[in-house]
């Protein structure tokens, strides 16, 4: 590796490690393996910068394993209950699994309020996160999901995503598991239906 990849893969180190706020820049030149402080600034022009595309790159492999593994979520046959929530208990999964890419994402939508460019990064992620979640639930490819679609489930379902990402972040213990979110959904839906 040169030293440009060996910049940002101390960065995803220091991001997994210590997190956005506490890395320094001599914590990610140690962790690449004693690279020269001065090439952050020519490869990326700041701490800043690099950090904001190390977190862009881990971001991207872990949406595209996280989007494999709900694709797979319950057992053939299965009824729609089932697999939805079965594919909680694959949320849940997540959450615990890759714990530091959670906590790293939080921190860059604090972080985007600095940076126009990781800004646009996640809005455009988020844009692609309702869409796929919509044809996920919907069972259909996303270049058919609609903007409506993606605007109300997806939007919906990412809402729960993020609230239940910040609860297990929190307090695991007292996180609610799958079977509770489906129940609390149950619950939401009677509350809706009986209001129209």
């Amino acid at each position: 590796m040169g030293n440009r990849e060996d910049l940002l893969a101390g960065a995803r180190r220091c991001l997994e490690e210590k997190g956005w706020a506490r890395t320094t820049v001599r914590d990610i030149v140690t962790a690449a393996g004693g690279v020269s402080m001065a090439a952050i600034g020519y490869h990326f022009g700041s701490r800043e910068a690099l950090l904001n595309a190390a977190l862009i790159e881990a971001i991207d492999e872990w949406g595209t394993r996280i989007g494999r593994t709900l694709a797979s979520f319950g057992e053939a046959g299965s009824s729609p209950a089932v697999r939805y929530e079965a594919m909680w208990a694959e949320i849940i999964k997540s959450f615990q699994d890759d714990r530091t890419l959670w906590l790293a994402t939080l921190e860059a939508l604090l972080q985007a309020e600095h940076s126009d460019d990781l800004r646009r990064y996640l809005a455009g992620s988020q844009a692609q996160g309702r869409q796929g979640l919509a044809a996920l639930l919907l069972g259909t490819p996303e270049d058919e999901v609609g903007d409506t679609a993606a605007r109300t489930l997806g939007a919906a379902q990412m809402a729960l995503f993020t609230g239940l990402m910040t609860q297990w972040l929190t307090d695991p213990a007292q996180a609610p598991d799958a079977s509770e979110i489906v129940a609390g959904l149950r619950t939401l839906t009677g509350i809706v239906d009986a209001h129209e």
